[in-house]
């Protein structure tokens, strides 16, 4: 498949009163064509940041991207001009966030927000826009298109609102959709709807989807690969099956096995992981989970594993070989 998205050396850093925040600190990955690619870890690990970096949205200052390169149809994303960026977000690199109360305007109609990126990225006629936002509503399960358009954000369910945000996503049918955690604050059968709308909806249009979450259980029925996030580092990266079958990281098997199992007994409790998230104000020499790690040794706390390619489908940063509890050869 050929490439779409390739990002390289990523860091971003964030310049605050206690300290530098090393929040990004060199990842590379690519996405290809009609790919669903999902970006896994716990809040703080820099999924968000490094996708917010990606489209220049990270407010600068305090943030500052110090180096990357993030290739999109032979164009730089982190070098090119600020005007030529503007034509790609919204048209064909979208973002949906997390908490679409926050990103609507209140005192704004719906369906004027949603109609927007139509109007600013196509010479079209009002008209026109409105009824390809009438059309996205539909695709996206919001009944009643004229009349939801007439209202306002507070006027909207959470999962409305969410449906919403991914019609105007998809407004320009863009190439890329980064979802950051969008079903983070919806209950469990809402969760589902706007999964199987979204994977609907990438087989419509045929568009390659970054996926954020701190759920593994979501990217098990949605992506193809996974990208796993500590620190600030990838420190994994495998298909789906292959991570759900064997993972080789001592973090993702802990991630693994807090995820609650139909086969659990009812007394039994979920596995968590021991300790608490490394300081990001200080770049560290050594692997930043060692000091969780059930499988750490000496070298683990001197010096920072590289991510290694072994084999042409996964790559793991890790000294230790998790299956035998000896430093990987």
């Amino acid at each position: 498949m050929d490439k779409l998205l390739s990002v390289n050396d990523l860091r971003t850093h964030f310049y605050t009163r206690e300290g530098v925040v090393h929040a990004v600190n060199g990842i590379s990955f690519d996405l290809e064509a009609g790919e669903t690619l999902g970006i896994v870890g716990e809040s703080g690990c820099g999924k968000s940041v490094s996708m917010l970096s990606l489209l220049r949205l990270i407010p600068q200052p305090p943030g500052k991207i110090l180096s990357g390169s993030a290739n999109f149809n032979d164009i730089d994303l982190l070098s090119t001009s600020e005007d030529e960026l503007r034509k790609i977000r919204g048209a064909k690199i979208s973002m949906v966030f997390q908490d679409p109360m926050t990103y609507f305007n209140p005192v704004l109609k719906v369906g004027k927000q949603v109609m927007e990126p139509y109007l600013l990225h196509n010479d079209v006629s009002e008209k026109e826009a409105e009824e390809r936002m009438f059309e996205m509503f539909a695709e996206v399960g919001i009944s009643n298109p004229k009349g939801c358009a007439e209202d306002y954000p507070h006027q909207y369910s959470g999962g409305m609102r969410q449906r919403a945000m991914i019609a105007m996503a998809l407004m320009c049918s863009p190439e890329i959709l980064i979802a950051d955690e969008p079903t983070t604050a919806l209950d469990v059968t809402i969760q589902a709807q706007i999964i199987d709308m979204v994977r609907k909806l990438r087989d419509d249009f045929d568009m390659s989807i970054i996926w954020i979450t701190h759920d593994l259980g979501i990217i098990a029925n949605l992506a193809q690969r996974v990208i796993v996030m500590y620190a600030g580092y990838i420190i994994e990266e495998a298909y789906v099956k292959d991570l759900y079958k064997k993972p080789l990281h001592p973090y993702t098997i802990g991630l693994l096995n807090s995820l609650p199992r139909l086969d659990m007994k009812e007394k039994e409790k979920l596995n968590t992981i021991e300790g608490i998230p490394p300081v990001m104000y200080k770049e560290t020499n050594l692997c930043p989970f060692a000091p969780r790690c059930q499988f750490a040794i000496d070298k683990c706390l001197n010096e920072n594993p590289p991510l290694e390619r072994f084999d042409n489908k996964r790559s793991v940063a890790c000294w230790v070989d998790v299956e035998t509890g000896k430093e990987r050869k």
